[in-house]
């Protein structure tokens, strides 16, 4: 892996249901600062995009947040904004997700919705198609993910991962492993 400055964690603008969800949240944004790395994020404030966030910010580390014009209100209040390091506002969807990649030196995944199911996956796609060589990283909190495991599975076996060379996203379910893994050689 090359050097990692920022890393793009991809998550829920809600709680979750689960408690261990915020936890994790919480734990992986203090150890993105205390690595002094930068967080790249969706720019909300609630729910674990607002955890992830605070995090790195009480930990004295830097944050951008990336947030299409549309959602200020609905997943980031414009006073919440103002605590971030960094703020850019987009169009729309496609421009937010465009400079979170190319902001980003590895992609972390945390619990959330079809949202953020729909950004890692169009993630691992851009590697499967070579497009990048950058970590992909599946937080499994309380085995989350293990259902998405599975269909990769059954679409391996099917035959529709081509490139899967490419394709190797890291699956680690001690969310405090996540950075130091990320920084190993």
């Amino acid at each position: 892996m090359g050097k990692i400055n920022s890393i793009c964690v991809y998550c829920g603008s809600q709680p979750g249901s689960d408690p261990a969800f915020m936890k994790a949240a919480r734990t992986l944004g203090t150890q993105i600062a205390n690595a002094n790395i930068k967080l790249i994020y969706g720019g909300g404030t609630y729910g674990l995009m607002g955890e992830v966030a605070d995090g790195v910010l009480d930990a004295g580390g830097e944050v951008t947040g990336i947030i299409p014009k549309f959602l200020i209100g609905r997943e980031g209040r414009n006073e919440d904004l103002d605590k971030l390091t960094e703020v850019i506002i987009t169009e729309n969807m496609h421009e937010r997700k465009q400079t979170m990649f190319e902001r980003a030196d590895a992609f972390v995944t945390l619990p959330g919705g079809v949202g953020t199911l729909e950004e890692i996956v169009e993630i691992m796609t851009w590697a499967q198609l070579g497009r990048h060589k950058k970590p992909i990283v599946f937080a499994n909190v309380n085995d989350f993910w293990n259902t998405m495991f599975a269909q990769l599975e059954v679409m391996k076996k099917a035959g529709f991962l081509h490139s899967m060379e490419n394709l190797k996203p890291i699956i680690i379910g001690d969310v405090s492993k996540i950075v130091e893994t990320l920084l190993a050689d």
